[in-house]
């Protein structure tokens, strides 16, 4: 779910900024380009935690513009989801096919077909929830369930996933 990682990024400054800050200001670049990026291969950046000194290379000058391109190392706290993993997560949306849920940035789709069989028929267009043959679980807007990821996705920019709460364990844990 949550780890830390090293990871690269290339940073191109303008000579305007070189001068006594500009190592802040490569550390302030990585920050706004990298943080709330989703990365193909390894997920969702939460946070740089770190910009060590020794890690920032000398830069490249290109001919053409008078540019310079660093190559900054970087420790970055990462959300990735795993395949059978359990989450507890807060539902944003209710509809005929399903719920969405959230993990932070990670948005879960949980399907009609992936919920269980007493709930496959229970959706209530007025209250805009999911709600069981027995009327005891109730999943509508803002209530915390808990679900297993079937698969995920990890786009540029977004990231999101598919979810189940089929399994023992698993669906409702509390009131909106």
């Amino acid at each position: 779910m949550f780890f830390v990682k090293e990871l690269t990024h290339e940073i191109v400054l303008e000579p305007i900024h070189f001068g006594p800050k500009l190592r802040s200001t490569i550390v302030r670049l990585v920050k706004e380009q990298v943080e709330g990026l989703a990365l193909a291969n390894y997920g969702f950046v939460i946070n740089v935690i770190e910009v060590p000194e020794d890690k920032v290379k000398s830069g490249i000058i290109e001919y053409d513009t008078g540019n310079v391109v660093f190559n900054v190392k970087y420790s970055a706290l990462l959300l990735r989801p795993f395949t059978n993993e359990v989450m507890d997560a807060t539902v944003s949306q209710c509809n005929p096919l399903g719920f969405f849920a959230f993990v932070g940035p990670l948005r879960i789709f949980v399907s009609k077909h992936s919920m269980p069989e007493d709930m496959f028929n229970g959706f209530d267009g007025e209250k805009e929830a999911w709600i069981s043959d027995d009327k005891e679980v109730e999943i509508v807007r803002g209530c915390p369930v808990r679900l297993k990821i079937k698969g995920s996705t990890v786009e540029e920019g977004n990231i999101s996933a598919i979810g189940t709460i089929k399994d023992n364990y698993l669906g409702l844990i509390g009131e909106p």
